[in-house]
């Protein structure tokens, strides 16, 4: 099983469009081959600070989800409304990868 933590610092101004780009992206993923979880979290010490939980059965299960068109959708409409860089940490077999 494959475990992502992504976190993302939003624009305070941009909140509202992230969360509803987030929600249509999550309707997508959770639809994906190999999905097991993917659930979308707001930080209780900033509300601007989201982070997706989300496990994987394979790893290229994860890698087919990088590639899926409505992630290239979410990456286009999130990229302008991001304080900063999302953080991606990939768990799995004991290690940890980060981006």
């Amino acid at each position: 099983m494959i475990y992502v933590v992504a976190t993302t610092q939003v624009k305070p101004e941009s909140r509202d469009a992230y969360i509803a780009g987030a929600k249509a992206c999550i309707a997508e993923t959770r639809k994906e081959k190999g999905c097991i979880a993917y659930e979308n979290h707001i930080s209780i010490n900033d509300p601007n600070t989201f982070v997706v939980v989300e496990r994987w059965e394979t790893r290229e299960d994860l890698n087919a989800h990088a590639r899926a068109p409505h992630m290239k959708v979410w990456r286009e409409l999130s990229t302008p409304l991001k304080a900063s860089p999302t953080v991606i940490e990939i768990i799995s077999d004991g290690k940890v990868e980060t981006f």
